[in-house]
């Protein structure tokens, strides 16, 4: 029996997720591709490049984008990889860098003719250009304020990180919704159906409780099962598990548990939600709807098919969900090198 503070037991949340995975046929050519074009920035020092290769990005869109043809799929899978470089950046930045670095990938993404020189800029603009190539207008348009909204978000992050402050529950929902990217993310599933929702239908009520069920499942999933990897990082704050221990007084296994019930709750609630939508929406709205179901179950198998959360141990883990919190890490400020960042 687990006993120790430094041990825990997470949730299964896939008996409470009753969704259907699949993978992208595309995923080894297009993966292959898109890691080599990351790569070929040289941007990385051996340890980064090895943490990014064996956190399979690539792999986690093979998951969550089933069902994207294979221009569309390479797409997503520069877009996570782009996400990965400004993650590792940022996670070492106090606030005011951090939003320097969050500008530089906002004006990149919305302005062709702005250019620092950078390599993070350079990296968004070929990201640019693929995506706008098939992204419907208002699409892009809300692709656009998500990015705006998610660098604003990774900022506040870090100036929370810099001053050790941990929000409640309330604040802190809004915020992991968008520090998170996932509506980013969900964001390019318009892109990859080929559809162009007007910004009414993210107004209906169905379309909402299913869209904000959905991402909050990610999100929270996201942390149980990242908790530890964090931890060891000294990065807790941006983490349910700590606003829960803090808001509610709770150990680190009950807050566990606390996540295992109210994911369960999330999963009835997108599915619910998702009967309720109305024909008079139009075949789009379902199918979008429909598409983040991939990333519900996707992001689970994903978190246990790579060592990025849970190490070598992945696979046991899996199947005991017993989770020994390995010690902090000696932190190393020069592990990421890059022009102009």
């Amino acid at each position: 029996m687990l006993s120790s503070k430094r041990q825990f037991v997470i949730p299964d949340l896939f008996a409470c997720c009753p969704l259907q995975d699949a993978t992208n046929p595309f995923y080894l050519e297009a993966a292959a591709e898109s890691r080599a074009w990351i790569n070929s920035y040289d941007i990385f020092t051996d340890r980064k490049r090895a943490f990014f290769v064996q956190g399979a990005n690539e792999l986690l869109c093979s998951h969550v984008y089933a069902y994207a043809g294979y221009e569309q799929f390479r797409t997503t899978c520069d877009f996570v990889n782009l996400l990965f470089v400004l993650d590792e950046v940022s996670d070492d930045q106090n606030g005011k860098d951090a939003r320097a670095t969050g500008r530089i990938f906002v004006q990149a993404m919305q302005d062709t003719s702005w250019d620092d020189g950078s390599v993070l800029a350079k990296i968004t603009k070929e990201f640019r250009i693929r995506f706008l190539r098939l992204a419907g207008p208002k699409n892009a348009q809300r692709f656009s304020d998500l990015c705006e909204q998610y660098t604003q978000c990774v900022a506040r992050e870090a100036e929370l990180r810099e001053r050790g402050e941990v929000l409640d529950l309330e604040s802190f929902i809004p915020l992991r919704r968008n520090n998170s990217a996932v509506l980013l993310c969900f964001a390019l599933a318009e892109y990859i159906l080929g559809i162009d929702l007007d910004d009414g239908v993210y107004e209906d009520s169905a379309f909402r409780d299913a869209y904000w069920a959905a991402c909050d499942f990610v999100c929270w999933a996201n942390d149980v099962y990242s908790y530890d990897m964090e931890q060891a990082k000294g990065h807790t704050g941006n983490n349910i598990v700590t606003v829960l221990m803090n808001e509610k007084n709770l150990t680190l296994q009950q807050a566990s548990d606390y996540i295992g019930v109210y994911c369960s709750d999330l999963v009835e609630r997108y599915l619910t939600a998702k009967t309720r939508l109305s024909p008079s929406l139009g075949l789009g709205p379902t199918r979008f709807i429909e598409a983040l179901a991939y990333w519900m179950i996707g992001n689970l198998e994903w978190s246990f098919e790579t060592v990025r959360y849970f190490g070598a141990k992945h696979a046991e883990i899996k199947m005991t969900r017993a989770v020994c919190l390995r010690p902090r890490e000696i932190p190393d400020n020069m592990d990421f090198e890059s022009d102009g960042e």
